[in-house]
């Protein structure tokens, strides 16, 4: 049985380990990120939310846990069980992308009641452009599964693109100064943030360059639309369309 293993773990391309040191990188950023202004809170009793806040904050930590264990199967040598696994990811990523959506707008509603309207329905351009990102790459990751090398960069692209929340919560506790309890920051407080996200991907992309001389497509024009959006946020979510569009998403929420 060790011999098999053996001879799995080494039929693994080079440089599968990495997948894994960004799975584990990824969740480390986002248990700590959040711990502070979410988990602690929540295990102290001081954290009042609705119930969607919750289950998206359940959800999208255990979609950190659940890359750490595929990333770990790719890497030990158990494709078969990697590749069987791939419906439960599917189902993590849609309820992901749900709840995501729901988090945001839920957001942006306890902001208009606040009487933050103009701010709430710009800041939530964020959540709601980023898991729509996450919600595109997964798709088209899952789309060409078959192809290896295009599946696994697009699911760390993807799983990458959503740690740019908790990052922001590190700059926020650490570098923003205290501001009123419920006071919705700026879009332009996500950028810097945003722009750490996308150099995470200067990671797989240097071992890419290491190993094949070039760092591959999917990080090239994946990365490049990720600092894009990071970089046009504030533009977009001030702009008349935008706030149009936020309108008409709450009043079809309700």
């Amino acid at each position: 049985m060790s011999v098999t293993m053996d001879r799995r773990v080494r039929a693994q391309p080079r440089g599968e380990s990495m997948y894994f040191g960004m799975a584990v990188l990824c969740a480390a950023i986002a248990f700590a990120g959040f711990a502070p202004t979410y988990w602690m809170p929540v295990t102290q009793g001081r954290f009042a939310g609705n119930p969607i806040v919750h289950v998206h904050g359940v959800v999208f930590s255990a979609w950190s846990l659940f890359l750490v264990y595929q990333t770990w199967l790719a890497t030990s040598g158990h494709v078969m069980r990697h590749r069987r696994m791939g419906l439960v990811g599917v189902a993590f990523a849609t309820a992901m992308t749900i709840f995501g959506v729901l988090a945001g707008v839920n957001m942006m509603r306890l902001g208009v009641a606040s009487g933050q309207a103009e701010a709430a329905r710009a800041f939530g351009f964020v959540p709601l452009s980023s898991i729509a990102f996450f919600a595109v790459v997964v798709t088209i990751a899952i789309v060409r599964a078959r192809e290896r090398e295009v599946h696994k960069r697009l699911m760390l692209l993807a799983s990458v693109s959503i740690v740019d929340a908790a990052i922001a919560r590190m700059f926020f506790v650490l570098l923003a100064p205290p501001g009123a309890p419920g006071t919705i920051p700026p879009v332009m407080a996500d950028v810097g943030p945003g722009l750490v996200t996308c150099a995470l991907l200067l990671i797989p992309m240097a071992q890419d360059w290491r190993l094949h001389g070039r760092p591959h497509a999917a990080y090239v024009w994946g990365g490049l639309s990720l600092l894009a959006l990071k970089l046009l946020q504030v533009p977009i979510a001030a702009s008349a369309a935008w706030q149009a569009a936020a309108g008409e998403i709450l009043a079809i929420a309700g």
